[in-house]
């Protein structure tokens, strides 16, 4: 006598998460794992044909995704920026201006990774290319290391909230909201965010001016001089966001002017050669075509949950609750905070959105807001351990430097960003006011 097991279809969801979870934890990459976990889902609810009818699909799909196309584009101007120097333009004008403020090299770390975060787009390009710059100069005036390497690991964030963002494009893509909203709302944030960082700075500094020897002396003549080298990176974010909002491109049109304006900065300045180009290109290709797997998964597998009705049943249960939405986003807080302990940054947003964007949705959040929050929180798993991506680069730009030091020096700022998603939770306006400005 044979008993059969036969599972509801959402005890099958429940049990393709934990499948998932258990590949993830044996560093079995997400969109691979992803990509099984879904083909097996589809398999035993449609059969072997149906299927691969529907892999295919899925691969056209993200194969066409017109916003989509934007995220390698952005990926290879910012790997172009790096490469060509732009960066380090911005930085010496910068530190005339803020290099005689209590901890000024700091809060030049803070002000150039935000402009030229503008640029990148990228976290670890930022973190990168800033420490090689800023980590020498830290060390000649003896800055506390924790100061030192903990500002510049968390300045780094601010890449991927002020526009042009990878993440944003990623979520534009998944969730069809506008991208340009999307880039318009994360400059405020962004631009507070920075200056919660530089005022913490000098506030440390001023209460224990051991930590930050004051620098360098510039007259008023050498600052104003100092000025037009800041052009080159912020002039690639004003073309990429005029073309936008002018009407004049597309989002994904506005990334090509971008591209070839940065490139035309390489050569006019003479900081590009062919093996750079070839850098730049390398290191392009890889990244997007690791973030195509994983978003080919992320559609993949959400195809097979959306048949188990497992994420349905739970935002309907969760909408019931007798609670304030603002509680709920407490507690997405905390899984975010979790998540980015065992996460990458778009493993985490690939593995939420299908169950967490609906959930915000039916609680009448804008997903505007809800794009800026996410990344906000994927921006805490950057600088908090044990994963903290941006604490581990910079740890190899200044391997003599122990890891725990450099996450001790991240600590006050990522009180600084929990406190910029509090006042975004309360005060939503924060990130909406200037695209609905822009849309009128």
């Amino acid at each position: 006598m044979s008993l059969e097991l036969t599972l509801s279809p959402e005890a099958i969801g429940a049990v393709s998460i934990v499948g998932l979870i258990v590949l993830v934890i044996l560093r079995v990459p997400i969109g691979i794992a992803l990509v099984a976990i879904g083909f097996m889902g589809n398999l035993y609810f449609q059969g072997l044909t149906p299927a691969i009818i529907q892999f295919q699909l899925v691969i056209w799909e993200v194969a066409t995704n017109f916003v989509l196309v934007t995220l390698p584009l952005f990926i290879w101007m910012g790997n172009l920026a790096q490469v060509s120097g732009l960066g380090k333009d911005l930085y010496h004008s910068l530190y005339r201006l803020f290099g005689r403020v209590p901890g000024g090299l700091a809060v030049t770390s803070v002000v150039s990774s935000a402009g030229f975060g503008a640029v990148t787009g990228s976290s670890v390009a930022t973190v990168t290319a800033m420490g090689n710059m800023l980590m020498p100069e830290m060390k000649r005036y003896r800055y506390d290391m924790g100061l030192a390497t903990g500002s510049l690991a968390s300045a780094g964030v601010l890449a991927i909230l002020i526009p042009p963002s990878v993440p944003l494009v990623f979520y534009s893509a998944w969730t069809e909201t506008s991208l340009g909203d999307l880039f318009i709302a994360g400059i405020i944030p962004g631009l507070m965010l920075a200056t919660l960082f530089a005022l913490s700075i000098v506030l440390r500094c001023l209460m224990d001016p051991m930590l930050a020897p004051q620098g360098e002396r510039f007259t008023w003549l050498e600052r104003i001089t100092a000025l037009p080298h800041m052009l080159p990176a912020i002039s690639v974010m004003l073309i990429v966001l005029g073309c936008i909002y002018a009407g004049i491109a597309t989002p994904t049109e506005a990334a090509v002017v971008g591209l070839v304006w940065v490139l035309l900065l390489g050569l006019i300045r003479q900081k590009l050669s062919i093996s750079k180009l070839k850098q730049s290109i390398h290191q392009s290709a890889t990244l997007s075509g690791n973030i195509f797997v994983l978003f080919l998964g992320g559609i993949f597998y959400s195809r097979f949950m959306a048949q188990t009705g497992l994420i349905e049943s739970q935002i309907n249960a969760i909408s019931g609750w007798p609670v304030s939405p603002h509680l709920i986003l407490l507690a997405l807080v905390i899984m975010y905070l979790f998540l980015g302990a065992i996460l990458d940054t778009f493993g985490m947003i690939i593995l939420t959105l299908p169950f967490v964007f609906p959930l915000v949705m039916s609680l009448g959040y804008d997903p505007v807001w809800f794009g800026i929050f996410i990344v906000m929180m994927i921006e805490l798993s950057l600088i908090t351990p044990p994963i903290g991506i941006n604490v581990f680069v910079m740890q190899r730009v200044v391997p003599d430097v122990p890891i725990m030091t450099i996450f001790k020096g991240t600590f006050p700022f990522v009180f600084m960003t929990l406190f910029m998603v509090g006042l975004l939770v309360v005060f939503p306006e924060i990130a909406l006011w200037l695209p609905q400005k822009m849309a009128k």
